[in-house]
């Protein structure tokens, strides 16, 4: 039997192809969703319950398209930071948690503190309103941004083929092969 030894949670085959599943179309039936890893939508909602109630499945939600939104311009934004003290940190990201264009904010190693995802209408409001508004923020000692002209690839769906491959050294979830 192949099974990746993980500490918190068993997923068989079944699980791994709904979760792929989910991933495309969370909005699927319990019915569709059993027709395409063939299982009943009985035991499509069972495994979907478990899952949620463990927390690998976190949320669902519907993805929008920000160009046809009038949000035209992203920009990738780098932002380095004064001091480098737990206090200075925890309030920048308190503060950026509340600027609705910023989509996404990594904390970095690097030349940079922290990588912003920021959506704009245009390149007057991503300069006039976003950008002014993160350099007046405590702390900030620079911005620097790229303007993204073409976007390459862009997906929320998470890889799931190294589960059940090898033994990871420290994981949350145990992958189980039935046979």
């Amino acid at each position: 039997m192949n099974t990746a030894h993980y500490d918190d949670l068993l997923l068989d085959k079944f699980d791994l192809s709904l979760l792929t599943a989910l991933q495309t179309n969370a909005h699927a039936t319990h019915q569709a969703l059993g027709d395409a890893i063939h299982l009943s939508a009985s035991q499509v909602s069972r495994r979907i319950q478990r899952l949620e109630q463990t927390g690998l499945i976190h949320g669902h939600v519907t993805l929008l398209d920000p160009a046809l939104l009038g949000l035209g311009v992203t920009a990738i934004t780098y932002v380095t930071l004064s001091r480098h003290g737990v206090a200075e940190g925890t309030q920048f990201e308190k503060d950026v948690a509340d600027i609705p264009a910023v989509l996404e904010c990594f904390a970095v190693t690097g030349e940079s503190d922290y990588i912003l995802k920021i959506v704009a209408a245009d390149l007057t409001e991503l300069s006039d309103s976003v950008l002014k508004q993160l350099i007046r923020l405590p702390g900030v000692a620079s911005i620097r941004s790229n303007i993204v002209l073409n976007c390459v690839k862009s997906t929320t769906q998470l890889p799931l083929g190294h589960l059940g491959k090898q033994t990871p050294r420290k994981r949350q979830v145990r992958f189980m092969e039935r046979l």
